[in-house]
């Protein structure tokens, strides 16, 4: 018994109770951040591989996007990859549609559209 003579046996189950929603929710945040923050990297090699790809090509679009499409890890459906040759570099534009698709914090959040720039000295005179 507490000082006024009440009985307080339950009271840290019922705050529990109230609190662990928030608790399950913060982490389900916490996971599609880490799920976006994965896909950001992915797409960053994607970039990277699209823009070696143009950079050793004389068709510099088809190229870029058949190896962004095999750098792995990505939906080729979500993904618009753009590319130019500036000079004697090719620059390559990755943007890719991510959803946010993990349990009940998904549905809380907008689709996202993550971007990823490239940049490779061009190989092909």
């Amino acid at each position: 018994m507490n000082p006024s003579g009440r009985r307080d046996e339950g009271q840290a189950t019922a705050e529990l109770a109230l609190v662990l929603p928030l608790v399950g929710l913060l982490a389900l945040l916490i996971i599609q951040v880490a799920v976006t923050a994965r896909t950001q990297v992915l797409l960053i090699h994607a970039a990277r591989e699209a823009a070696r790809g143009a950079a050793v090509s004389t068709a510099t679009d088809a190229a870029a996007r058949a190896a962004a499409a095999r750098a792995g890890g990505l939906d080729p459906d979500r993904l618009v990859v753009t590319a130019r040759r500036d000079g004697d570099h090719v620059v390559v534009e990755l943007t890719y549609h991510d959803p946010t698709d993990v349990a009940v914090v998904g549905a809380l959040l907008p689709a996202l559209a993550l971007h990823a720039t490239a940049t490779m000295r061009s190989e092909t005179g």
